[in-house]
C-alpha cells in the first residue's frame, strides 16, 4: 500500500491491538501468538498493532523477541489487513526499531511515548523527524503522557515528513482534537487510542476521528465489531445500551488498579479461551474476585 491507501485502510474500520503471548516461563510464545492472530483475523479489522501497548511493549526484548513478535504478526495477519509495529522510548531506539519492523514486513509504525522525559516541541519534532527518515514506511504519531505536539507542531511536522500517516491520540482534550482536526484535515487519518477508547467514539466520529484502538476486540470481538458499527450509523440505542452493560462497568474494573488497562483484557483473552499468559513485571495480574466479575461482565454480553 501507498500512504494514502494505508491511510485509508486504517481510517476504514475498527483497529486490532493484540496482547503478546507468553509461555509458563514468561518467554514470546511463538505458536500461540499465531493462532491468536489467526483467530482475531476472522473478524473484520482495518489494522493491527503488534507490540503496541496492550501488547507490553515496554516489556519485551531487544534481544530478537520484538523482530519475532513482528514477523509472526505478519504472517499471520489477514490478507490486506496492515500490520503495524509500535516503537518507542529514546530517539535511537526508536530508529532502531523502526528499521527494524519494517524489515519484518510491517506497513508502519506506531511511535509511542518516548522515555520518562518531557520535551520541547522542538525536541519532539526531531525525535519524530528522525523516526519517519530512517523508514520507507507509514508513521503514526501517538499523542499521550509526556509526548504532545500542538496543532501547529504537527503541520510542520507533515510538511516535512511525506510518512507521516496518522495522528493518535491518547490525551482526551476535546479542544484539542478540534483544533487539530480541522487544520490537519485528511493530510492524516485521525485515530482515538485513550484507554476504553469506545466511550469516547461518538463525540470523536463528529471531529471526523472515523477509527479508534479497541482493546476488548482481544475477548469479545462480536461485541466490540458491533458497538463500532453502532457508532458509525449514530445507532444511540445501541450505543447506549453498551456503554451501560459493558463499557462502563468495564471502566470501572480497569480504575481499581494502575496497569489494568493491559491486565483486564490479558484477563478477558484467558477466560474466553484465549489464554496469552500472565503480564510481565512491572505490571500485575487481577484478584481472584476481579476475574470473576470479568467473566460474569462477559457472560453478560456475549
Amino acid at each position: 500500500m501507498n500512504f494514502d491507501e494505508l491511510k485509508t485502510k486504517i481510517g476504514s474500520g475498527l483497529l486490532s491491538f493484540p496482547v503478546t503471548d507468553f509461555d509458563a516461563d514468561g518467554e514470546f510464545d511463538r505458536d500461540s501468538y499465531a493462532k491468536r492472530l489467526q483467530w482475531l483475523s476472522s473478524y473484520d479489522s482495518a489494522g493491527l498493532f503488534a507490540a503496541g501497548g496492550t501488547g507490553e511493549f515496554f516489556s519485551i526484548g531487544f534481544d530478537g523477541e520484538y523482530d519475532a513478535i513482528i514477523n509472526t504478526a505478519v504472517s499471520n495477519a489477514a490478507p490486506g489487513v496492515p500490520v503495524l509495529a509500535g516503537v518507542g522510548y529514546g530517539t535511537r531506539m526508536a530508529v532502531e526499531l523502526a528499521k527494524r519492523a519494517e524489515k519484518a514486513g510491517a506497513a508502519g509504525i506506531l511511535v509511542l511515548p518516548h522515555y520518562l522525559m518531557f520535551a520541547e516541541q522542538e525536541g519532539i519534532i526531531a525525535h519524530m523527524k528522525a523516526i519517519c527518515d530512517a523508514v520507507d514506511i507509514g508513521v503514526i504519531y501517538y499523542a499521550r503522557d509526556n509526548t504532545r505536539l500542538t496543532p501547529q507542531s504537527l503541520a510542520k511536522l507533515a510538511e516535512m515528513c511525506p510518512n507521516l500517516i496518522g495522528y493518535k491520540d491518547g490525551i482526551g482534550d476535546l479542544q484539542l482534537m478540534v483544533k487539530i482536526s480541522t487544520l490537519i484535515g485528511d493530510r492524516m487519518v485521525h485515530i482515538g487510542g485513550l484507554p476504553t477508547a469506545e466511550v469516547f467514539a461518538q463525540p470523536y466520529l463528529e471531529m471526523g476521528v472515523t477509527t479508534y484502538s479497541s482493546a476488548v476486540f482481544n475477548f469479545v470481538p462480536e461485541l466490540a465489531l458491533r458497538f463500532y458499527k453502532a457508532v458509525r450509523a449514530r445507532d444511540a440505542a445501541t450505543i447506549n445500551t453498551l456503554l451501560k452493560s459493558f463499557y462502563l462497568p468495564l471502566i470501572e474494573l480497569r480504575d481499581r488498579k494502575r496497569g489494568y488497562a493491559v491486565s483486564m483484557v490479558k484477563a478477558g483473552a484467558d477466560l474466553v479461551g484465549w489464554g496469552a499468559g500472565k503480564v510481565r513485571s512491572p505490571l500485575t495480574e487481577l484478584t481472584g474476585e476481579e476475574r470473576e466479575e470479568l467473566s460474569q461482565l462477559i457472560a453478560a454480553n456475549r
